[in-house]
């Protein structure tokens, strides 16, 4: 696995609208080797580049996400909330985030954004499309708050490198991520104490911190043996890249 310390979050989400091309595209301008980016399952099949289980915060539309569909989503814009210089923006499919990731030569972490319980009709669409399109495993990691997606994945293929998700370390970490074989954890940065971060690294096991925005906010977590950071900004992290 190629892991890079720094990571942008949805894209780079305060350089451009976040989980959009132009998003992915601002993070590569910084010189990040790695992206993360939400996948949110929708009516009919349909997999898009989104966060927000409803429309309205970032595009023009309006509505549950989940019951939108694909030919509606696509023309939706999902720049203009941010600056008028992104207006017409779209909202990206999982197939064109992809493409477009490679292009750049980005490493991919890829959330999957669902908390219900289909998972059978839910992820293996995800990971047909993986297999199909993306073409460097060591460049890729699937994450998510949902555990029994991420043993759906597992289960389908034990060379993926799975990253668990949580907000704050929970007492069983350490046999959840047992159990699917994790590549990772990926934990808030502010709940995270220095004994479960040592803990975390002693087991084996990599830590990424999400989401902060300022270097001097995870100035200790390095200490503790963080491997990566997950930034909306990764510019003044991109010193680390270097050292």
């Amino acid at each position: 696995m190629q892991l890079s310390k720094v990571m942008g979050h949805r894209g780079a989400a305060l350089l451009a609208p976040e989980n959009t091309l132009a998003s992915i595209r601002a993070a590569a301008a910084t010189g990040v080797k790695w992206v993360e980016i939400d996948v949110y399952p929708i009516a009919q099949g349909g997999l898009i580049i989104f966060h927000d289980d409803t429309l309205e915060r970032c595009t023009n539309g309006i509505g549950n996400t989940v019951e939108a569909n694909l030919e509606t989503i696509l023309t939706l814009d999902a720049g203009t909330w941010f600056g008028g210089e992104h207006e017409g923006e779209k909202i990206p499919t999982l197939e064109q985030a992809i493409d477009c990731i490679q292009a750049l030569g980005l490493g991919l972490n890829l959330e999957i954004k669902y908390d219900g319980t289909a998972i059978e009709q839910v992820v293996p669409p995800i990971l047909a499309l993986l297999a199909e399109r993306w073409q460097d495993n060591d460049k890729l990691m699937i994450s998510s708050f949902n555990y029994p997606a991420l043993q759906w994945c597992y289960h389908t293929n034990k060379q993926l490198h799975l990253g668990y998700l949580v907000n704050q370390v929970p007492d069983d970490w350490l046999l959840k991520l047992a159990a699917i074989e994790a590549y990772s954890l990926n934990c808030h940065y502010k709940p995270l104490t220095e004994a479960q971060a040592r803990a975390i690294k002693s087991a084996g096991y990599q830590l990424l911190c999400y989401t902060a925005n300022d270097p001097q906010l995870v100035t200790d977590h390095w200490d503790w043996g963080m491997d990566a950071v997950i930034t909306d900004d990764p510019r003044p992290f991109m010193a680390l890249e270097h050292s």
